[in-house]
């Protein structure tokens, strides 16, 4: 009987350590067990496009994942990203430093802040069709340009229209219903169009219409403002920095690698946008890799000048309900080196 029992002892040691060691085997090569993901909501701005390839690369390469994130990306209500990001409902999301304001300044102020720029200067201008005189601000006399009556936007035309020796109160402004940049001014419904030319104007080229395009920054400088940008809720960003870090480190390696493969970036964005028109993405990335870090050696980076050079211009222009201070509503502590 002893030697039966020290001949089961013996086989249970064995099985024991045999055991041990296959689970220290299997938790060093991290294939058994799983690490519990972090869970993240970023919610967009819109519905999918190449402002979000980046994104969507980090999610299908497993960027996020590797960091030890578990992303859910979601559409934006109707009341935009700020309120899911300003409510903790979401972490990150996709804004603009000029539509993102009451969230971050005033009396309405939400913990928001801009984390990353997701292109390094706005693209965005006027378009019309070639010939009709509006290559120039103050070509905009007497053409019917299509508003959102927004503030901001109103001020901002009115501007560069009247530096370029202009009368703005001689522009047709017209309530803007323009879903298709392409049919609207084809059809001639509008003459003038406010667009990203990384997404619509493109859209032109890739439809072969000839347009004439101004950019707002190359008239004025003031307008090289932030847009789009990430944002984050400024709670959570000082609660969990090591995740918004990680986060933030992820997405960067999604950017680059539409920087650098551009054309292999727009097949994982249409992987998850089949709707989107394939031709169209594809331009649109290769004109985007050029604008995602432009001249910085850092994707995310904002500059501290531009961006209050931009909110001291609505100061000064007595476009919000209060004094802006510096340094609202950004921050580049959270950027990957």
């Amino acid at each position: 009987m002893k030697k039966i029992l020290s001949a089961v002892i013996a086989c249970t040691l064995v099985l024991l350590i045999t055991a041990g060691c296959s689970k220290q085997a299997s938790n060093d090569g991290k294939t058994d067990e799983k690490t519990e993901k972090t869970k993240v909501t970023f919610v967009l701005d819109w519905t999918p496009n190449t402002n979000h390839t980046g994104l969507y690369v980090a999610q299908d390469k497993g960027y996020f994942s590797d960091a030890g994130l578990e992303v859910e990306i979601v559409q934006p209500p109707e009341d935009g990203a700020e309120m899911l990001v300003g409510s903790g409902k979401a972490q990150f999301g996709v804004s603009f430093q000029d539509s993102m304001l009451p969230a971050v300044a005033g009396d309405n102020k939400m913990p928001v802040e801009a984390v990353a720029a997701v292109v390094q200067h706005n693209t965005s201008g006027i378009i019309s069709l070639k010939g009709s005189g509006m290559d120039r601000p103050k070509g905009l006399e007497g053409k019917k340009y299509a508003t959102w009556d927004l503030p901001i936007e109103k001020a901002t035309l009115k501007q560069v229209v009247e530096a370029d020796g202009g009368d703005f109160g001689k522009v047709k402004l017209i309530p803007s219903t323009v879903t298709d940049e392409v049919s609207a001014l084809q059809s001639k419904s509008v003459d003038a169009i406010w667009i990203f030319y990384g997404w619509a104007g493109v859209a032109t080229e890739v439809a072969g219409l000839d347009t004439d395009y101004f950019a707002f920054k190359d008239i004025d400088p003031v307008f090289d403002y932030y847009t789009p940008v990430i944002i984050g809720n400024s709670d959570w960003l000082k609660d969990n920095a090591d995740t918004a870090k990680a986060f933030l480190s992820a997405l960067k390696k999604g950017y680059e690698f539409a920087i650098d493969a551009p054309e292999d970036a727009a097949d994982i964005l249409l992987n998850n946008a089949p709707e989107l028109d394939k031709k169209l993405v594809v331009e649109s990335q290769k004109y985007l890799s050029k604008e995602y870090k432009a001249e910085v050696s850092q994707w995310g980076y904002m500059d501290p000048e531009r961006w209050n050079r931009f909110y001291d211009w609505i100061n000064d222009n007595k476009l919000f309900d209060s004094k802006i201070p510096e340094n609202t509503g950004f921050t580049n502590d959270y950027l990957p080196e």
